[in-house]
């Protein structure tokens, strides 16, 4: 379960991770009169599940009433990347001189959970990783013994941060790992953690994601869920009883067992795609259950084409064939264009069931892939 940023950031001020003063809003007006008792300038902030908000124009700074008033009407309503912002944060500006970033995640490789921290944050960390991954200290902490106070100074100055507020950002990190563990989370990050001319350090975001099967055990949180998760689409999967991922990409991907769907994602990027969804119809699906999946990934705005990539054990590949043909015949003008892979039980059958009319269909794997790829390509 994905918090959003004034959720994520109210579990952090009751933690003691400084956090500027803030307030949600849902309209113009509460927008003006928060910043008002805050004091300007403000930053206002859209309420979505989304990266790189700034650059999609869904972050603004706001100077006086005029601007407040006008980057509320702006954002407030929004389609930023797919989600339609129905709450900002009004927050007060922080006037930094630097920017960090500090985070603690589970590193699979390693079966460790891993402390980060870079002098390069108010960026996508994942670019930074990409680009220039040793701007990026990392610090893997055994989980029987929790983290030693020399193992957040010791990532603290391997990343080079500045001796003046070393202690301060070691401390932040050392409650962030507190909470990753105590809250049974997946991610915990601050991006960026800003440092103030005053040596003062801000979490400036907040990203907190929850393991949901833990749910249970924090009550607290559950009752955040229904709030956080505001998107349709998932909302959608819920209802179909669909595992699915939101993602930032335009290749839309369905698949039958988690396995085989990550794969795809996992070739998808290998050919230079960008994956817009993790969707696992699961095993025995019926021509109406993949009809269901279709629909979900034609609502996404964000994708441009879709592959369908099914194993036949459980499921048979002549009933998918049908889905796929009973769900395009649906549309007076098929949205995205789907290639799809059948193999396993009756995977022959399928293939010779699909209208080609609508889809394309290839034997492999890859080369689905690839096509899938080349076709998201071709409608940017």
């Amino acid at each position: 379960m994905r918090l959003h940023e004034y959720q994520a950031k109210g579990v952090f001020a009751d933690a003691g991770i400084p956090t500027p003063g803030s307030e949600v809003a849902s309209t113009v007006d509460d927008v003006v009169s928060i910043a008002e008792r805050l004091g300007y300038p403000v930053a206002v902030k859209a309420q979505v599940h989304v990266g790189g908000r700034g650059k999609a124009g869904g972050i603004k700074l706001a100077e006086d009433s005029d601007e407040a008033r006008d980057a509320a009407e702006d954002i407030l309503g929004m389609d930023l990347k797919g989600y339609t912002v129905e709450k900002v944060l009004v927050e007060e500006a922080v006037d930094f001189t630097n920017e960090l970033y500090v985070g603690v995640t589970m590193d699979r490789g390693e079966g460790k959970p891993v402390a980060m921290v870079s002098t390069k944050g108010g960026v996508n960390i994942e670019e930074v990783a990409e680009e220039d991954p040793d701007a990026i200290a990392r610090e893997h902490i055994d989980p029987a013994f929790g983290m030693h106070p020399y193992q957040a100074r010791k990532v603290v100055y391997d990343a080079g941060v500045d001796k003046a507020v070393a202690r301060d950002v070691a401390s932040v990190l050392t409650t962030l790992y507190d909470l990753w563990e105590s809250k049974d989370a997946s991610d915990a990050e601050i991006n960026p953690l800003m440092v103030t001319s005053d040596d003062e350090v801000v979490a400036a975001d907040a990203v907190l994601n929850i393991d949901e099967d833990a749910l249970f055990r924090h009550p607290d949180l559950a009752e955040m869920e229904d709030e956080a998760a505001e998107d349709e689409l998932e909302a959608k999967a819920n209802e179909y009883g669909f595992d699915y991922v939101r993602l930032d990409g335009n290749v839309g991907i369905i698949g039958n067992g988690a396995g085989l769907v990550m794969t795809t994602l996992d070739l998808v990027d290998y050919y230079g795609g960008k994956p817009a969804n993790f969707l696992d119809i699961g095993g025995g699906a019926k021509a109406e259950r993949v009809a269901n999946a279709l629909d979900m990934v034609f609502s996404d705005e964000n994708v441009d084409s879709v592959v369908f990539n099914i194993f036949g054990g459980i499921t048979r590949g002549d009933e998918v064939a049908k889905g796929i043909n009973e769900a395009l015949e649906q549309f007076d003008e098929i949205p995205k264009r789907v290639v799809v892979r059948l193999a396993g039980t009756n995977a022959a059958e399928g293939r010779e069931i699909l209208n080609d009319e609508l889809v394309t269909v290839e034997e492999t794997l890859e080369g689905a892939v690839q096509r899938a790829v080349e076709y998201a390509e071709e409608d940017q």
